[in-house]
């Protein structure tokens, strides 16, 4: 009997950690946070509390689980459950200060991203289908962002601190569930701090890496970003036979932003250490993508492929466990429609994942796809009320197929 669908080497339970999604409320937060300015320092706070209802319709428990798949398994013999939950953000409280000082232009951010879900261990993850949701339970904090910035319109600009990275960035932030809930984080008799949004459903997350880059200043409405990142491991990987990577890892992105256009490309890069060289091996990915305004109607796409990259999160699955990379791709395409103050919106997205070379079929994921459609009513400027409906597929090499659904209703408030 499965109660959750399972990874190699890592319980699929524990994949609400990749669903610590974007907390990307700045994108989102409305053009005049609060400022205060004190001397030469102007400090400045913004953020969001969103709530949902949340109903999910999961395969029966008795149902084996594809591995790596993100269709939910039924949980303690329940297969439909509900949550009161967060959706694919956190709460949040961005705070800042800056000011201009010899030319230079200083700026830090510290970001706060709060749930609301009963949470004792990592504020990302459910309880697990042992450990109910029960009273006396706590939530947690989950400390994204840390970083500073200087630079000026001439130079461009540094940042050096912890940040969203880069690759996969534009497509989760524009993603239209990013204020709702889109795919549901398994089964909800377990509520986990976020929702999965499109998240291995169309993108990679892009995650909260350590970080230092530089960005060019604007040519003509091209930037350029490049920059380094602390390496990370691949996702379970044991510690009894991880080894400390040798040198950072790389990642960059060109934009581009003219009236009702914008595109993006963007690329990550790093080499992991094995325990041998034979179980060495390169991990490299890049997204193109981008979106057109036309009148009411908002056009969106973009397109992922990589090599050791994994599928969901940065380097799940991107290997055999033998230093084998596996080739993985994925797209989301989305139309939205705003007429009035409110907006109504389909996407489709999905993520692909072959076998390395010589790898055996099993029940390995091989394709994790959804599609969601969304109402998002805008009842003041900051107050958005929404709904949702969201289907999810996996299916494994082997041909084994997990279905589920969700639907939810609830509010976003930025300020």
């Amino acid at each position: 009997m499965t109660a959750k669908p399972r990874m190699y080497g890592l319980d699929f339970s524990t994949m609400g950690a990749w669903a610590f999604l974007g907390a990307l409320c700045l994108p989102l937060r409305p053009a005049h946070a609060i400022e205060i300015s004190a001397g030469d320092w102007t400090f400045s706070a913004s953020g969001n509390v969103n709530v949902h209802y949340i109903h999910s319709s999961c395969e029966k428990e008795t149902v084996a689980g594809v591995a790596g798949g993100l269709a939910c398994i039924g949980a303690g013999g329940e297969d439909k459950t509900s949550s009161i939950s967060n959706g694919l953000l956190p709460a949040a409280l961005a705070i800042g200060a800056s000011t201009t000082q010899n030319g230079f232009d200083l700026a830090v951010t510290f970001g706060f991203y709060p749930g609301i879900s009963t949470n004792d261990g990592s504020p990302n993850l459910g309880q697990g289908a042992a450990s109910r949701n029960t009273a006396l339970g706590t939530t947690g904090i989950d400390m994204r962002q840390v970083f500073l910035t200087f630079g000026n319109d001439r130079m461009g600009t540094f940042l050096l601190g912890r940040n969203i990275g880069l690759f996969g960035s534009d497509a989760i932030l524009n993603d239209m569930t990013l204020p709702g809930v889109g795919a549901g984080n398994g089964n909800y008799a377990t509520p986990s701090n976020t929702s999965l949004g499109s998240i291995g459903l169309g993108y990679v997350y892009a995650d909260w890496l350590a970080q230092i880059n530089y960005t060019t200043p604007d040519f003509s409405g091209f930037k350029f970003t490049i920059g380094v990142f602390d390496p990370l491991e691949p996702v379970g990987t044991p510690t009894t036979s991880a080894v400390p990577e040798s040198r950072p890892g790389f990642h960059g992105k060109l934009s581009y932003e003219n009236g009702p256009v914008y595109l993006s490309a963007s690329f990550i890069s790093q080499k992991h250490e094995g325990l041998t060289d034979a179980q060495d091996f390169d991990s490299f990915g890049f997204d193109v993508g981008g979106k057109v305004t036309f009148g009411g109607f908002e056009f969106l796409a973009w397109y992922y492929q990589g090599e050791g990259i994994g599928t969901t999160a940065l380097f799940l699955l991107g290997d055999d466990g033998a230093g084998n990379e596996r080739d993985s791709d994925g797209f989301l395409a989305q139309i939205t429609y705003k007429f009035g103050n409110t907006k109504i919106g389909v996407n489709y997205g999905e993520s692909n994942l072959d076998r390395a070379s010589g790898e055996a079929i099993s029940d390995l994921v091989e394709t994790n796809k959804k599609y969601t459609v969304g109402v998002y009513h805008s009842l003041t400027e900051n107050l958005t009320l929404l709904a949702e409906f969201t289907d999810v597929k996996a299916e494994a090499h082997n041909g084994l197929e997990n279905d589920s659904s969700n639907f939810n209703l609830g509010a976003y408030l930025s300020f």
